[in-house]
């Protein structure tokens, strides 16, 4: 067992080593720091490694050192960020070989915390005034989403910069598509149910998906009144057409006959009892109950400020319960297995209308948040 682990890992060195090598051959000089830096603080004696660091870690440095000078004093807009990236390398090495003391015997260990802050500020500072030329005409819903673009840069690249949080809800006010959803209705001369069901997985589905995309938001109508909100769109959603319940029941009756011969009785041949075979019928009826429910549902997407139609669907959805049961006269045994098991079955009631309501909608459910996905994707 121990000699396996020796050879485990020794491969396991090896291979090591051999990656920080070609990564080293091919120019990627901080691949080739990490990877060398990583067999040595669990190999501290491993030559190949310790060659390849002493190679890459001064090759690393001049490299993005280089970037920094370029990028530092470049025209470009914000470029600053490479500067930031490349100070990042630098201090991703600088903790790596920290972390070996073998590689702080072999290399000068340099660190760039202080650089890299610096740079972070200047670019959390561009991206700030950026967003600030934008929020100058924030009333333009493209130019506040630049706007909000550039602050959410500015937040990533330094956390809490001067007002920025603000900011961010500002121009997200300005730049964001709002969009009510109204409750469900559920009108029909012959049927008057509660669609709670169907009215929850709709609300699910607000909550959970607020944002289908970084620039659309869904408000119930409790939400939009509680914050007096002026929307883009307004949702309406009605089940205009809907029968729960309708019943079809079919019966059918055959005579069936047994698929082989069987004993039917006894006769005597020459003194002696012998037994006689032949087919055997019964008279089967089957009996089919089918409960159909379906409905449409119409959705309608209104702009809120000229009240006029923008989209209109319809979706429809279907349910079929049914049972099957049975009965006989005759000989059983011209029954088969499927037409006994049918004959051992009662007739029961479907389920109640609330639950064939439900069935019906699911599919509804379905393909209404597939659409009002595929709608708002790209808005």
């Amino acid at each position: 067992m121990k000699n396996l682990f020796l050879l485990t890992f020794t491969i396991f060195c090896f291979i090591g080593c051999k990656t920080a090598k070609k990564a080293l051959k091919r120019g990627d000089y901080d691949e080739s720091v990490l990877r060398a830096a990583d067999k040595l603080k669990d190999s501290p004696n491993a030559s190949t490694s310790a060659d390849v660091l002493k190679q890459a870690y001064p090759l690393a440095l001049q490299q993005n050192l280089d970037d920094v000078a370029r990028y530092q004093n470049s025209p470009e807009a914000f470029h600053w960020e490479p500067v930031v990236n490349a100070y990042e390398r630098l201090n991703k090495m600088y903790d790596a070989l920290r972390r070996c003391p073998a590689c702080e015997r072999l290399v000068t260990v340099r660190s760039f915390i202080p650089e890299e802050r610096d740079a972070r500020e200047k670019a959390a500072g561009e991206r700030y005034e950026a967003g600030m030329v934008s929020m100058r005409n924030k009333e333009n819903r493209q130019m506040a989403r630049q706007a909000y673009e550039n602050f959410e840069k500015c937040d990533a690249l330094l956390g809490g910069f001067r007002d920025v949080l603000s900011k961010l809800d500002e121009s997200y006010e300005y730049g964001s598509h709002k969009v009510v959803v109204e409750q469900v209705l559920v009108t029909s001369r012959a049927y008057q149910l509660s669609n709670e069901y169907f009215q929850n997985k709709v609300n699910e589905f607000l909550q959970t998906n607020k944002r289908l995309n970084k620039f659309v938001r869904f408000y119930s109508p409790e939400e939009a009144s509680s914050i007096r909100l002026k929307p883009d769109h307004v949702i309406k959603l009605e089940f205009d057409d809907f029968v729960v319940g309708q019943t079809l029941i079919q019966s059918n009756t055959e005579t069936v006959t047994s698929k082989d011969s069987v004993q039917v009785g006894e006769t005597t041949v020459a003194g002696k009892k012998i037994s006689v075979y032949n087919k055997v019928t019964a008279k089967l009826t089957k009996s089919r109950k089918s409960v159909l429910s379906s409905g449409v549902l119409d959705m309608q997407i209104m702009d809120f400020r000229s009240k006029s139609v923008v989209n209109q669907e319809k979706f429809r959805g279907d349910y079929s319960w049914f049972c099957e049961w049975g009965n006989y006269n005759g000989d059983e045994r011209a029954l088969t297995a499927d037409q006994k098991r049918i004959c051992n079955t009662r007739e029961i009631n479907p389920p109640p209308s609330q639950q064939l309501f439900v069935e019906f909608s699911k599919p509804i459910y379905d393909r209404l948040t597939s659409k009002i996905r595929d709608y708002y994707k790209n808005y």
